[in-house]
């Protein structure tokens, strides 16, 4: 790891410190194909989200920076600057390869499909 790296880890590892840390809002249903995750992730960008899967653990880590509106005061905040983290551990049926992530207008969309094997299937009955 070079110094300039290690330097960007710390500013953010400083950064991060001063902000709360909230478990979001998470919703997660089941259909025969895939399991949906949909998390609330007020206020933050595509940019601001980092999803990461490492061995069967699921982890959805996103940071809200709230910005000042130009020429004016803040007097009273309730949407202030946050960091979100949320882990989930995946069974061995979900296809790892196929996750997909979609944000839109602040709430998170995950979408794991179920492995073939894992997927019901009708099993036809034949006449003898």
């Amino acid at each position: 790891m070079t110094k300039q790296a290690t330097e960007v880890q710390v500013q953010r590892a400083e950064q991060m410190r001063d902000l709360p840390v909230y478990s979001p809002a998470t919703d997660i249903y089941e259909t025969d194909k895939e399991i949906v995750v949909v998390m609330d992730l007020p206020g933050v960008r595509q940019d601001q989200i980092d999803i990461t899967l490492e061995n069967r653990v699921l982890t959805v880590s996103a940071r809200n920076v709230a910005e000042e509106p130009a020429g004016r005061e803040v007097v009273y905040r309730e949407f202030g600057s946050a960091e979100y983290r949320r882990s989930f551990t995946l069974t061995e049926d979900v296809d790892r390869n196929g996750i997909s992530a979609r944000i839109k207008n602040g709430v998170l969309r995950l979408v794991l499909p179920k492995a073939v094997d894992a997927q019901p299937r009708r099993i036809e009955v034949r006449a003898e």
